[in-house]
């Protein structure tokens, strides 16, 4: 979905509303923090009059008031992987994000080597911190829990307990099973919302099947291993079901065991029965592994009001930093894109 379709769709939602004031959750935005952040960081090499990389910093800042600005949400979360946060699923694959961030994702003309990127990111990630304490944003991070898991969570809950339209903001193509009437995807590497039309477009599989298409082929960038010689075309010719009915996991061996005569990509399947069930636990994302307190958390959290704009030490943060005209008119642009967050209740 491109953008005018979007505020189509936005139209659409105010005139089922009769144009009544809008509520705190009436459309909300969860953002993947440490994917935007990364995003900026590797894509904005820019360095400050001290000569410190700042370009994921403000990257960061300008991206969020431009997503804000575009999506137009009453409500914004912030959410961050919290300390361990691979921990639960890593014990159900130890191999799972194993080699991650070994290698570069900047070049060698800002950074001398691997420990110099390190601590900018870090020092960068924690400056994040203090300017979002400036804004009304919820940033949420729970140790032990990754952040799309509370973003899943927070997809499912808010639907239907405010009657929220969702749009969740990640280029990971894990947050496309969570698409349905309630919530929209949108990927910023593409510049475009995945709703259930977009998912069936690019994919060829229903939303609703987009879990059970990532676990036979597997996610490479996780180290979660896919069903051995099954790639999309053959996945969508040996399960065509995929594309036009709500299947289960349970449909998947059902299938697998009637036709394992077949075609040998049938017979793995049966017998994978078990790692496969492992890796749908994994990627399931309507499951999210989150412990009942964390739950309690969650939705407690949801009900607290929004911190009100402090722009002055926003703009303090910012010039103390050297961002300069990272953001034009940025004090004219704090103030323009995120006061109206304190003014829905």
């Amino acid at each position: 979905m491109k953008k005018n379709e979007l505020f189509k769709l936005l139209d659409s939602v105010v005139e089922e509303n009769d144009i009544v004031s809008p509520k705190k959750y009436d459309r909300v935005l969860l953002i993947d923090g440490l994917n935007l952040f990364f995003r900026n960081f590797a894509m904005m090499n820019i360095v400050n009059s001290q000569g410190a990389h700042v370009g994921g910093l403000g990257g960061f800042m300008r991206s969020l008031g431009a997503l804000i600005n575009q999506i137009q949400p009453t409500s914004v979360f912030v959410v961050f992987d919290g300390i361990g946060s691979s921990t639960n699923r890593k014990n159900l694959l130890p191999e799972y994000k194993s080699g991650r961030n070994l290698t570069r994702i900047t070049n060698w003309e800002v950074f001398e080597n691997l420990d110099d990127e390190d601590d900018a990111k870090i020092n960068q990630i924690v400056r994040i911190a203090h300017y979002l304490k400036c804004l009304p944003v919820k940033t949420v991070a729970i140790d032990k829990a990754e952040a799309d898991d509370i973003i899943a969570y927070y997809s499912d809950i808010l639907p239907k307990t405010y009657g929220s339209k969702v749009f969740i903001v990640s280029s990971d193509k894990d947050f496309i099973q969570l698409v349905n009437d309630d919530v929209i995807v949108y990927r910023p590497i593409e510049k475009e919302y995945y709703t259930k039309n977009t998912v069936k477009e690019k994919f060829n599989v229903l939303a609703d099947n987009f879990i059970l298409y990532k676990m036979l082929l597997g996610d490479n960038s996780d180290k979660v291993p896919g069903v051995k010689g099954l790639g999309e075309k053959g996945l969508l010719k040996k399960f065509p079901e995929l594309a036009t009915e709500v299947l289960t996991l349970d449909d998947i061996f059902r299938i697998s065991e009637e036709k394992h005569k077949e075609h040998v990509v049938y017979t793995r399947i049966a017998f994978e029965r078990e790692r496969l069930e492992q890796n749908y636990r994994i990627m399931n994302l309507k499951k999210p592994l989150l412990d009942d307190n964390d739950k309690l958390f969650l939705e407690a959290f949801a009900e607290e009001e929004n911190i009100a704009l402090n722009s002055e030490d926003f703009l303090r943060f910012y010039h103390d930093d050297g961002l300069g005209h990272l953001i034009k008119n940025v004090d004219f642009w704090i103030k323009d894109t995120f006061k109206v967050l304190n003014s829905f209740k």
